[in-house]
């Protein structure tokens, strides 16, 4: 998985457009959200390997709640970007790992809200001026260490 992630003030969206990945039966709603950490995501395809599924949402996670602490926020939206790697996975994948990453997140005491996906959508995004307010990573498998985190970054535990 790579990830763009941001502290943001206020992140707003407006579904502009259907892709073929969007579900028809699911409305496509706008939203916004006020100080939260927004993720772009980009599930790829070897994410969906059991082992490295695991390893994705418990860092994803883990970095979350790491970025979270440095304002004390507790909400968060997960929005599907495929624009920052080369191999996507399935879409059906994909969602199922965007409600596996809610549910954790949830259980860790966040407000998580969802872009529609599948939809191209028009954004307002208001970020935070320090350095850890915009943070890219690519989500390493189980095996591998995480040079980009400090440690302790992701408060153990996720």
């Amino acid at each position: 998985m790579k990830l763009l992630s941001f502290l943001a003030a206020r992140f707003a969206w407006t579904p502009h457009a259907a892709s073929a990945a969007a579900d028809p039966g699911v409305p496509a709603a706008p939203g916004a959200m006020e100080d939260c950490v927004v993720l772009f995501l980009h599930v790829e395809r070897a994410d969906a390997e059991p082992a490295r599924r695991a390893s994705v949402v418990r860092q994803t996670v883990k970095h979350v709640r790491w970025q979270a602490r440095k304002r004390g926020v507790t909400r968060c939206v997960l929005h599907s970007f495929t624009h920052l790697g080369a191999e996507s996975a399935e879409p059906a994948f994909t969602r199922a790992l965007f409600a596996e990453l809610a549910a954790r997140l949830a259980e860790r005491g966040f407000q998580v809200a969802e872009t529609p996906f599948g939809y191209t959508n028009a954004w307002e995004l208001a970020v935070h001026g320090e350095a850890l307010a915009k943070v890219w990573k690519a989500v390493p498998s189980a095996d591998v260490p995480d040079p980009d985190l400090p440690d302790g970054a992701g408060g153990g535990g996720a």
